[in-house]
């Protein structure tokens, strides 16, 4: 039996949801879409990990035509690129999430690179596009900002003590120490300023989340599956066993 990858489940969820030949489907999800999860980590989390445990539960729990749960990470990129029609050199500038540098600044004005508030726009048109379907999780990318007030998304941040960040980055990179401790302090800083840069936010405020989860203190199955708890018995339409637990409903 093969078994997907996320990119290869990221990509069936779009054709799904994308295709002409599914418009009276589409049509009927944009009616009653599905909830939304959001999650902002701290390099070394165990993100991926996480989301890939939590799309198992979700999809095992849920009502029909409500199972096709995925998750967008790197993948996100690619679906921004296809959304947008962006050419093959805009990849670099939309895998970056830090401040633009004086050189990129000249590149902007001079029409060599994509300007950042307009990759920002369309990052955001695609996570919104993506929330109209709903049953999908969107890892980074201040996805918990632009969908704050969409009130089917649940926001979750993942954190964990350094020296834990440190041993999952060495496991995941095969690096040494001191090169995994300088990778996990660069992104952090470079998440950091993308939410400060452009939405004025801290990433660390515990306001914009309805959970923070130290992933170094449970399993990663014991994680998703609190996550799903919770979101199951928010959104009980969408789940089977939720719906026959809830007295009224049939």
């Amino acid at each position: 039996m093969k078994v997907l990858g996320s990119y290869e489940k990221a990509r069936i969820y779009i054709e799904k949801h994308y295709e002409a030949s599914e418009e009276a489907r589409r049509h009927r999800r944009r009616l009653n879409p599905g909830p939304v999860i959001t999650i902002s980590r701290e390099t070394g989390t165990g993100a991926a990990k996480v989301c890939e445990k939590l799309v198992e539960y979700l999809n095992s729990h849920a009502v029909d035509d409500y199972n096709d749960w995925t998750y967008f990470d790197r993948d996100f990129i690619e679906k921004v690129m296809e959304d947008h029609n962006l050419p093959d050199h805009f990849r670099k500038h939309l895998l970056e999430e830090k401040p633009a540098k004086i050189d990129s600044w000249f590149g902007e004005m001079l029409g060599i690179s994509p300007s950042k508030l307009l990759l920002l726009h369309k990052t955001s048109q695609t996570i919104i596009r993506l929330a109209e379907y709903g049953n999908v999780i969107i890892v980074g990318r201040g996805a918990n900002v632009i969908l704050s007030h969409m009130k089917r998304a649940l926001h979750i941040r993942l954190v964990a003590p350094i020296n834990f960040r440190i041993e999952t980055a060495i496991e995941i990179y095969d690096v040494e120490r001191k090169a995994a401790a300088d990778f996990i302090k660069k992104e952090d800083e470079a998440r950091k300023n993308y939410l400060w840069k452009y939405f004025h936010k801290n990433i660390e405020d515990p306001h914009l989340y309805h959970a923070i989860i130290n992933t170094n203190l449970l399993h990663f199955e014991e994680i998703a599956e609190m996550i799903g708890h919770c979101v199951t018995k928010r959104f009980p339409n969408f789940f089977a066993e939720s719906k026959s637990e809830l007295p009224g409903i049939e």
